[in-house]
């Protein structure tokens, strides 16, 4: 009996260690975390059926802070980390290393209602700093224009600051939102509200993306750098990745997963 009560134990001890399911941490951008990386985790469970997800996406800031220490496997980031980031994990021996997984551009949206069909690069910069506050300034029907940005853990606020504002400061009045569909949705709402979301948030309903200087975003305009505001997104790792969390990356950025960043409204990496 006690050889046959040892044998059970040690067979259920096996099959409980092969049975485990791989768990991986994600955290960071919204833009990455609220569609793209849902979806591509969903279609990744079907390949590997004993992976869970842990998605947090709250901003690219905090994914580049789980990266440095160490509670996420991988960090979803819509810019790059800032050398003050880079220089914080280094002296906690984490090496931040990016992999580019999808392009994206910052489409600047307004209220479907709204007349305008357009802007210059410098009102844009005019209406975001504030020096332009009515909408009669930039051929529109008149009305204080309601600004809506991202809030400042995003990496979209940080990038449409740099290129869109010429890295200065935000209106006094504008109102930060968790997330590109927030911003979406009160723009939706607001006949003078003024935003800006990535591509796979710029035909919400109720909403309008403007051409910046005769141009629009697009999956083309960003493949051929002629929108203005088209950055790479990125996911973040402590040094080359492993595990689990090589798996997703590699499915990332493979075939079946570029074809989920097209389809959910993203710029596939080149190849």
């Amino acid at each position: 009996m006690k050889i046959t009560y040892l044998a059970l134990i040690t067979g259920l001890a096996f099959a409980a260690t092969t049975t485990r399911a791989d768990k991986l941490v994600i955290k960071g951008s919204d833009t990455l975390g609220a569609k793209l990386v849902p979806q591509l985790a969903e279609q990744f469970k079907a390949q590997y059926p004993g992976t869970t997800f842990d998605i947090a996406a709250e901003g690219s800031t905090t994914g580049i802070a789980a990266i440095t220490d160490g509670t996420a496997q991988i960090g979803m980031s819509s810019r790059r980390a800032k050398p003050s980031e880079v220089s914080a994990a280094t002296s906690k021996g984490v090496n931040m290393k990016p992999t580019i997984v999808a392009y994206d551009g910052i489409a600047v949206i307004v209220n479907a209602k709204n007349p305008v069909k357009g802007l210059t690069k410098k009102q844009v910069e005019q209406i975001f700093t504030g020096e332009v506050t009515d909408w009669s300034a930039v051929g529109g029907a008149g009305g204080k224009i309601s600004i809506y940005t991202r809030n400042t853990s995003s990496g979209t606020y940080s990038d449409f600051k740099e290129l869109a504002m010429k890295k200065r400061d935000y209106a006094g009045g504008s109102q930060k939102m968790a997330g590109n569909e927030q911003i979406a949705s009160e723009v939706g709402k607001n006949p003078n509200g003024i935003g800006y979301v990535g591509l796979a948030y710029d035909k919400a309903p109720g909403v309008k993306a403007l051409a910046i200087d005769g141009v629009m975003s697009s999956v083309q305009t960003v493949q051929n750098k002629t929108y203005p505001y088209a950055r790479p997104t990125f996911y973040y790792t402590n040094g080359a990745p492993s595990g689990a969390a090589k798996q997703f990356l590699d499915f990332t950025i493979g075939a079946v997963g570029q074809k989920i960043v097209a389809q959910v409204g993203f710029v596939p990496i080149s190849k």
